[in-house]
């Protein structure tokens, strides 16, 4: 059955379909000897031959869905000019090539999606679906009350105002912070640079959650199949979110506190103070109030 390149390419795990359509306009892929530049050209992959970079596309038959806890120090590209180490490298075993759902920074750990399903991996990473991904940030010092409205009605980034967030203080030290940040957004660097924008130094940040999966039983680098029923919950109801489960009383000194659902005059108020936060100071006019004229 005949499909457009691009479909097959991502099916077949080599890119997401919008990076397989750079790759073909590029001259990358051919078709029975010869180059494809067309966006609508199709190909059945049991009878013609596709090369991609010179080596024969293989089209996967067993679709695979992995849920990977993410260490620290790992990329998730499929290459790295720099040599830095892999994500996919962490997978022994998989015969199948798989490529990551979205992406964790360099220096971020957790929870990480990786398939050979490229309708699987389209549909997750579609924003009108707005999965809830939950991140555990350690933050320096304290965070004040005014920093977590502000984080959670939205901060203004350089790409755009970020959507509400769910915020909730997790624990205090005398030194570090930890909050917890729930987005359904996936832009690039979302939570550091939410963080940033309200005055907060990110020290760690981990993704616990994506929908209703979790980290649960798996240590950094190690890595499970999803179930059938998971891959599928997953695509079909994406908005799904984990079961509650009764959090531990807090140890020690440490407190925790949970954010009510800000009330519109609430969202108005952490605006209000971003607003002046991020507006230049201007000096007053003489005559003004508070400002008495010498002479």
């Amino acid at each position: 059955m005949q499909e457009r390149l691009q479909k097959l390419l991502s099916q077949a795990g080599i890119a997401s379909r919008r990076q397989a359509e750079t790759m073909i306009t590029a001259g990358r892929v051919a078709v029975n000897g010869a180059v494809v530049v067309e966006l609508g050209t199709k190909a059945d992959p049991d009878h013609d031959m596709i090369v991609v970079d010179g080596k024969p596309l293989l089209v996967a038959t067993t679709k695979r869905y992995i849920l990977l806890y993410k260490p620290s120090g790992y990329m998730t590209t499929l290459k790295d000019p720099e040599g830095r180490p892999l994500v996919i490298d962490l997978l022994k075993g998989i015969g199948e090539r798989v490529y990551p759902v979205g992406r964790l920074d360099y220096n971020s750990e957790g929870l990480l999606l990786l398939t050979n399903d490229g309708d699987w991996a389209n549909r997750l990473a579609h924003p009108r679906y707005e999965i809830d991904k939950e991140y555990h940030v350690r933050v320096q010092g304290g965070v004040s009350p005014a920093q977590v409205a502000r984080l959670a009605a939205g901060v203004t980034l350089e790409d755009g105002r970020t959507a509400p967030a769910a915020v909730t203080l997790l624990k205090e030290s005398e030194h570090n912070t930890w909050i917890s940040v729930t987005i359904h957004e996936g832009r690039h660097r979302q939570v550091r640079r939410m963080c940033e924008a309200v005055g907060l130094s990110v020290v760690r940040l981990r993704r616990n959650r994506y929908g209703f999966l979790n980290l649960a039983g798996l240590n950094p680098g190690e890595f499970r199949e999803l179930t059938a029923e998971e891959a599928k919950r997953l695509a079909e109801d994406p908005r799904a979110t984990a079961p509650q489960v009764r959090q531990p009383k807090p140890q020690g000194n440490s407190t925790r506190h949970e954010t009510k659902p800000l009330q519109r005059n609430e969202v108005k108020d952490a605006r209000k103070t971003e607003a002046r936060t991020l507006r230049p100071s201007e000096p007053r006019k003489p005559g003004a109030r508070g400002i008495t004229r010498k002479g």
